[in-house]
């Protein structure tokens, strides 16, 4: 008997997962904050609509990514999974909607960003339709055949790659143009983001195998990831400071830095317990908030706030 939904503003939050829509928001604060230092921010409303898209295109892409575990069987395998850090949104495996709804209520989201992504591309400048275009792509193959990345050990690249752009696409709207000290604001924060996936990725290293999911854990196994994990880490707060010792960031930029404790705690929880998944979850929220204070105390630095 196939099942009927009641949809409801709060079962389509639910389809969203609304708390990994926080890396969205944060990336989006962080461009922000990149071209007001620069003395760029130049519309509020275009501000308004370029987090309200990146927030959707989000929630389209957690949507096809419920709708691909459930067809290839890695969320019903998952049953040591850490909700709400992995496992996906549940809602197909508990039967309240169907893998088929995940799918048709993102490719409505999906066509609402390319529509209005194309009138404020049309305003900001033709470089945003490529960077729109490129995270478009890398929402859909992440999860959707025949490139399913996530399944092939390249699903984190594409995530750290899609957040980069999430920075890179908001500060462009101010500014008009690309700029160098944009990009860099983005690099330490796009690993940040993929070293979460990364870690999201111990719990469900078995069922993942178990589909032929292959995710970094699955390829490198959990002594290898956590080590990956921690170059990640380490590799994009020293970044920072080379960003700002070059001068493309300004000094305020090193507020970031206080992030890196959460980060080499996170690290280190994941190296501990990296066979052990139920006491994986202090090092996944850890994980979490390293990437989001480092995105928080960049912005705030860069803006001086």
């Amino acid at each position: 008997m196939s099942v009927r939904p009641r949809w409801s503003v709060a079962l389509l939050l639910r389809m969203a997962r609304p708390g990994f829509l926080v890396a969205t928001l944060v990336g989006c604060v962080l461009g922000l904050a990149s071209a007001c230092a620069a003395g760029a921010f130049s519309s509020v409303p275009r501000a308004l609509v370029t987090v309200l898209l990146a927030l959707l295109l989000h929630a389209a892409a957690n949507m096809l990514n419920d709708h691909a575990d459930a067809l290839n069987g890695a969320d019903a395998a998952n049953g040591q999974g850490l909700f709400p850090f992995t496992g996906g949104s549940r809602l197909v495996q508990s039967g309240v909607v169907r893998a088929l709804d995940m799918h048709r209520v993102a490719l409505v989201l999906l066509a609402v960003v390319v529509a209005a992504g194309a009138v404020l591309a049309w305003h900001a400048g033709p470089a945003l339709w490529w960077i729109g275009l490129a995270g478009l792509a890398l929402g859909w193959a992440y999860s959707m055949p025949p490139l399913a990345l996530m399944a092939r050990g390249w699903g984190e690249v594409a995530v750290g790659l899609a957040w980069g752009l999430v920075v890179v696409g908001t500060d462009y709207v101010q500014r008009g143009h690309a700029a160098l000290p944009a990009v860099a604001a983005a690099t330490g924060y796009a690993l940040l983001v993929a070293n979460i996936l990364i870690g999201n990725g111990f719990p469900d290293a078995a069922s993942d195998a178990q589909v032929g999911k292959r995710t970094l854990v699955v390829r490198l196994g959990t002594r290898r990831a956590a080590l990956l994990c921690l170059a990640l880490a380490l590799t994009a707060h020293a970044g920072l400071a080379l960003w700002v010792a070059a001068g493309v960031l300004p000094a305020g930029a090193l507020w970031a830095l206080g992030a890196l404790p959460l980060s080499l705690l996170g690290a280190a929880g994941l190296w501990r317990y990296r066979d052990n998944v139920q006491r994986l979850r202090p090092a996944l929220a850890l994980g979490i908030a390293a990437a989001v204070v480092h995105g928080l105390a960049l912005a705030a630095g860069l803006c001086r706030l």
